[in-house]
């Protein structure tokens, strides 16, 4: 299967990592905010289930780091989440910021017509059944967007439920090392897009997955002269922490 997206790809070349990296508190609709007022216009976010089947935002597996809460997060029902305090972790300025849902994110996103990559972060064992509830909240979410956000994810089998429920979205396999299988394992996925650590592209793996038909897409990359490196070879994107660094209408 060849998907339309590849020969027409609509995603821009800076992405806001976690909303807008650390300048905010990450995963949070004020992150998002922050991004969009340096202009950026594609933001990458992580989601997860609760316990009681909500897909919302958050990194970490434990609740612990970005928030007043404990334990791991998606042991818990939504009214349960939604009441911590997800901004105080970082700043006193955003205390009292809550956990966002990705229904919220959609809504945001939507109204302003920004792009999205939405990283499937499952909870250890919930890594299907997390890919193919994302997928079916973004196909109703987005229904009718000009284009979907991109899912990704670092488990194989999130993107195997994403495939399962929603085919038609656009699937990206993130790498953090070139493990065995990886490339067949991102053919079987019928992705679009490798999005790897920044430091795995060289001038033979961009070769390799561009001649696959994917997209070279890198995270997080936070410096100039590595920035202007995986520009000469050529990449399609990078995911940035540093939103008042890199101007997103620069190449």
């Amino acid at each position: 299967m060849s998907h339309p997206i590849i020969s027409d790809w609509p995603y821009p070349f800076w992405i806001a990592h976690r909303g807008a990296g650390h300048l905010a508190p990450e995963n949070t609709l004020a992150a998002f905010r922050l991004g969009a007022r340096y202009g950026y216009r594609m933001f990458e976010c992580d989601a997860k289930l609760s316990a009681d089947g909500v897909v919302f935002l958050m990194h970490d597996t434990e609740l612990d780091r970005t928030t007043n809460g404990h334990g791991v997060g998606g042991e818990h029902p939504w009214s349960e989440l939604a009441r911590l305090d997800a901004g105080t972790w970082h700043s006193r300025s955003y205390a009292g910021e809550t956990i966002p849902t990705l229904e919220n994110v959609a809504r945001y996103c939507r109204a302003n017509d920004w792009l999205i990559d939405i990283e499937i972060k499952p909870t250890p064992g919930a890594e299907e059944k997390t890919g193919h509830a994302v997928a079916e909240l973004v196909q109703r979410a987005w229904q009718g967007a000009p284009h979907p956000p991109l899912l990704t994810s670092f488990r194989p089998e999130s993107l195997v439920g994403a495939k399962k429920a929603v085919p038609e979205l656009p699937r990206g396999l993130l790498l953090d090392t070139l493990w065995d299988g990886w490339f067949d394992i991102a053919r079987q996925l019928e992705c679009v897009a490798i999005v790897c650590n920044h430091t795995l592209w060289n001038a033979r793996t961009v070769a390799q997955t561009k001649a696959a038909g994917w997209r070279a897409l890198s995270y997080t990359v936070d410096d100039k002269p590595e920035a202007g490196r995986l520009i000469d070879l050529g990449t399609d994107g990078i995911v940035t922490n540093r939103v008042d660094l890199f101007s997103p209408a620069a190449r």
